[in-house]
């Protein structure tokens, strides 16, 4: 039973977190999501310039004459061929290494751990918390979890020594 003062919220689950270490990890988790989508922004922009290269080589090869344009143009295209093959080879390696380095840098927070074992359970969620969610609770102090069943995760910071976090469940009123 739930004493009155309750107002119909269930506590499930509540830990601590470490005020300092979460403080650097917000910084070092959008630090490594920003690396993550500028290599990704990178490697699209590789690929249009690739592509717009190969495009503007057609008109040159069409209106010309001379066998020292046909050259040029061939040599372009090998060129374009030779990007392209590398870029296809090279460009999951680039992209697994940087997703790694997002995983190791999510597994040394013991902060992160924490959060995420507390939501795995409590609301049977997948084992890989988002790390959005995280630098969510972090910012705004409380995020819904699971909407449906009134699930939500409070972070109390009025103690400066060691951060609350609390996952809470809403129970709905008896009319």
């Amino acid at each position: 039973m739930l004493s009155p003062d309750a107002n119909g919220i269930v506590v499930l689950e509540e830990f601590t977190l470490d005020p300092i270490a979460a403080l650097d990890e917000q910084h070092g988790f959008r630090a490594a999501m920003a690396s993550v989508a500028l290599t990704m922004r990178r490697l699209v922009a590789l690929r249009l310039f690739i592509a717009v290269v190969a495009i503007a080589n057609l008109p040159l090869f069409l209106l010309s004459s001379g066998w020292q344009i046909y050259v040029i143009c061939l040599a372009v295209v090998v060129a374009v061929h030779a990007a392209v093959s590398w870029l296809n080879r090279h460009e999951p390696r680039i992209r697994q290494r940087h997703m790694l380095e997002l995983h190791l840098h999510r597994e040394r927070s013991a902060n992160y751990r924490k959060v995420r074992d507390a939501v795995k359970y409590v609301i049977d969620a997948p084992a890989r918390m988002n790390e959005n969610l995280y630098l969510e609770l972090l910012a705004a102090k409380r995020v819904a979890l699971h909407l449906a069943m009134g699930t939500v995760a409070l972070l109390d910071t009025s103690d400066d020594a060691a951060w609350k976090v609390q996952i809470v469940r809403e129970l709905p009123q008896a009319a």
